[in-house]
């Protein structure tokens, strides 16, 4: 699996996102300055990290969606390539127009940084096919404005579609609002886009997959990608 990560100014996810995917891939991601205006050639897998790009001035992920880059990272999901972004990524995909909805300031307005539950809503998509649909995991999440919103419609059909892949829950499941640790319309901690190729979730399942963290259930996420680059080959 070729994969390669944007670097904003401001981000600092991004040495956590290639350990992950050097250590499950087997191979070293390439590092993309946000200037740049093309991605290495062959590329599979865009990643855009966590972290604070341009400092989250005016809106989280406002700035670093009209960078340069971006433009390619559009062309690469509209031919069908994987994108994944995390935390801020997830904010900039949205600021982008790749994913719907918004990142608002968490429902209790402080910033959330412990593990969390997710409920995993599908395992027949690139970024779940390495979990089993109704499978809990748990992983860290590290945001002050993770709380998704959008209009009743897309909420719709998000859910009509199936595109929620990944929602706040209890240790045993249960979705409702007092697992929902942000506000988040619906518990949605991930959604794909329309094509299924491009995901946005908040939690940061790349600090989830060595043993010495004291869990590896994000190991499934990057898992199913290779496996799913592996089958399409």
């Amino acid at each position: 699996m070729k994969s390669a990560i944007l670097v904003f100014p401001g981000i600092n996810r991004e040495r956590d996102m290639a350990r992950a995917l050097k250590l499950i891939s087997g191979v070293e991601p390439a590092m993309v300055w946000h200037a740049e205006t093309s991605l290495p050639k062959g590329t599979d897998l865009v990643v855009v990290p966590g972290g604070f790009s341009y400092g989250d001035y005016l809106r989280c992920g406002a700035i670093a969606a009209r960078a340069p880059v971006m433009d390619a990272v559009r062309a690469h999901a509209a031919a069908g390539g994987l994108v994944l972004g995390v935390c801020n990524g997830f904010q900039i995909l949205c600021e982008t127009g790749l994913l719907p909805g918004v990142l608002m300031r968490n429902a209790q307005l402080k910033f959330i940084c412990r593990d969390v539950h997710l409920r995993v809503e599908r395992s027949d998509t690139p970024f779940t096919r390495g979990y089993n649909a109704g499978q809990v995991i748990r992983v860290p999440v590290a945001h002050g404005e993770g709380n998704y919103a959008a209009d009743e419609e897309t909420i719709r059909r998000l859910e009509g579609e199936g595109r929620v892949l990944y929602r706040y829950c209890s240790p045993s499941g249960e979705v409702g609002d007092t697992h929902n640790i942000n506000g988040a319309a619906a518990s949605i901690a991930g959604i794909v886009s329309d094509r299924g190729n491009v995901l946005g979730m908040m939690p940061h399942p790349e600090n989830h997959v060595e043993d010495i963290m004291g869990c590896t259930d994000g190991r499934g996420l990057f898992a199913g990608l290779v496996e799913h680059l592996k089958a399409a080959a």
